[in-house]
């Protein structure tokens, strides 16, 4: 199986514009997260589809790819990407046994080992899109449940499928809480096929591009992690993140 990890990157999101840039103590967000992933995988690209960005990247020596603005999700410029950096000669010979790896590009604390997590899934038979969660503990509080930027997941313990997402309060089968790491992983026949799907009204309504694929019958196996990370949603996430590496 081979691995292709690829980082989607625009700059005018809608929370919080410009953040792939923000700096965190001396290094962009953008390069944080390109820095932890490839510990974990030899082939990393980011794909954006800002100057500012582009160049900032190929400022530190990352790969880099230009893509179109119009993309209405991070999947959609991965296929994009993917399709920049391989022939379509190798992708015929290729795709069956190749999975992107999607990295947000707003983890800069993503970790090597959540990404080989991820990779893991795709041991077992049959898995074709494939997600980390991350179990609430006694830490969290009430308002990070109920945090509409924290994705929740209600999955099936006992197959390992995710059932659905929500920016509200739902549990597992087990009763437990969920939230759920942005990282996704598709192989690449797959990817191609769920591209081509029209947006869906629950996705539009949670803005979770995922509902789609499981409205559309696609199964998406769960991994789980333990360690904590900082998604910068917002300028208080970014203090946040700058607040750990200073003290850490």
């Amino acid at each position: 199986m081979k691995f292709i990890g690829i980082i989607p990157a625009r700059y005018a999101s809608t929370r919080f514009p410009g953040k792939p840039l923000e700096d965190i103590c001396g290094k962009t967000v953008i390069r944080r997260v390109y820095e932890q992933a490839v510990k974990a995988l030899t082939t990393v690209v980011v794909a954006t589809d800002d100057e500012r960005i582009y160049d900032a990247v190929e400022a530190f020596g990352g790969k880099v790819v230009m893509t179109r603005k119009d993309h209405k999700c991070g999947t959609d410029r991965c296929l994009e990407a993917y399709e920049a950096i391989t022939t379509p000669a190798w992708r015929t010979q290729n795709d069956p046994d190749t999975v992107i790896i999607n990295i947000q590009g707003d983890e800069p604390f993503i970790q090597p080992e959540q990404i080989e997590t991820l990779m893991a899934c795709f041991d077992r038979e049959g898995t074709d899109i494939a997600t980390l969660v991350r179990p609430f503990t006694e830490a969290d509080t009430p308002a990070d449940l109920e945090n509409v930027n924290t994705p929740k997941v209600n999955w099936d313990v006992a197959s390992g499928e995710a059932k659905m997402f929500s920016r509200k309060v739902i549990a597992a089968s087990n009763g437990k809480y969920y939230r759920h790491i942005g990282i996704y992983a598709y192989r690449a026949d797959v990817l191609a096929k769920i591209t081509q799907l029209p947006q869906s009204p629950l996705e539009i309504e949670e803005r979770l591009e995922q509902l789609r694929w499981l409205e559309n019958g696609y199964k998406i196996r769960v991994g789980i992690t333990d360690t904590e990370t900082i998604g910068i949603d917002t300028p208080q996430d970014l203090q946040k993140a700058i607040y750990w590496y200073k003290n850490n």
